[in-house]
């Protein structure tokens, strides 16, 4: 027989109209190239064939034809059975015979989807469907996703519940839930999107939305995000900032840095220490720089003494 318009919509040949709409519905949703953009060719040819064998089997005298004679019969025209009017048929080749005009694909599915009427599967006047049956795409759902500032520079696997509205065959929708794992790349900023192709709500003659997450990072009680680097305020005692010290740093993964401090700090003194920032995603093994930002802390108060030994100390370096 050729072509298997049946096994195509994977329904028996002894399916009701009903049947194959429910197939035809389903399979189409499924192959549409709009719907297919990796593989977007294998796509093309089977929703071509899916709506060439729903073209066939839906037309009463297409579908007998096709039982009787095949593929073929279709394709040349061969000769109705004696029961049919002649007018229902062209004439060619001197005698009765039936000519396949194929029906448009598109045209096809924008009856079921492109712009529906009120979900009663009839097609609105003056090309309803959007550019002749092409799928437009449903609203993209956006949930923001808090991350800590050390997720984002260690990197961490989340799992978020999420809900979406989905439709069946038939466009009945219902509530759906799923979890999704979302891995936080090492080095991601605040407002970094990630986005799941189709894991959005249904709509009716739409392909399904985006879901979309948002990196919302939390602020942190000590350090500040400056692009790649990383910004800490350190206090330090007037004695400490002049005749300096070895001081001890906490970095945001734990580990404990010693910072030498030999020159002489001045109040809004910035000292930066190479590869200790935020992982620079784009540059995998590459970090910003933490940027200390010293806080001077003076003397509330200072005897006549303290004054008169300071005087006599500093004014040697001044003088």
């Amino acid at each position: 027989m050729g072509v298997d318009y049946y096994n195509i919509l994977k329904v028996s040949r002894n399916a009701n109209e009903e049947d194959l709409k429910k197939s035809y519905k389903r399979m189409a949703m499924k192959w549409h190239p709009d719907k297919n953009a990796v593989n977007t060719k294998e796509a093309e040819e089977k929703f071509k064939q899916i709506s060439e064998a729903y073209d066939v089997l839906s037309d009463p005298r297409k579908r007998q034809i096709y039982d009787l004679y095949g593929e073929e019969g279709l394709n040349f025209g061969l000769h109705a059975p004696p029961s049919w009017k002649e007018k229902d048929f062209a004439c060619g080749g001197g005698g009765r015979g039936f000519k396949f005009s194929q029906r448009d694909p598109e045209d096809i599915f924008a009856e079921f989807f492109g712009g529906l009427d009120g979900g009663k599967g009839k097609s609105s006047s003056g090309g309803g469907g959007g550019g002749g049956g092409r799928l437009r795409k449903a609203e993209a759902m956006e949930h923001m996703l808090p991350c800590t500032l050390e997720e984002l520079y260690k990197g961490s696997r989340r799992k978020m519940m999420i809900s979406r509205i989905v439709l069946d065959y038939s466009g009945k929708p219902s509530t759906v839930e799923e979890v999704l794992a979302i891995n936080v790349k090492p080095g991601w900023k605040n407002g970094t999107k990630i986005t799941f192709l189709e894991k959005g709500n249904h709509e009716r003659g739409a392909t399904p939305g985006d879901l979309i997450f948002v990196i919302d990072e939390k602020p942190h009680p000590i350090f500040k995000r400056d692009g790649n680097d990383l910004i800490m305020h350190q206090k330090i005692s007037l004695l400490d900032a002049l005749t300096g010290k070895n001081l001890s740093v906490k970095t945001i993964d734990g580990r404990e840095l010693v910072v030498p401090i030999s020159d002489i700090i001045k109040p809004g003194h910035e000292m930066v220490i190479q590869n200790e920032g935020m992982p620079i995603s784009k540059e995998p093994g590459k970090n910003g720089n933490l940027r200390i930002k010293f806080d001077v802390r003076f003397p509330s108060r200072l005897t006549a003494e303290q004054k008169s030994d300071l005087r006599r100390i500093l004014g040697r370096t001044t003088g």
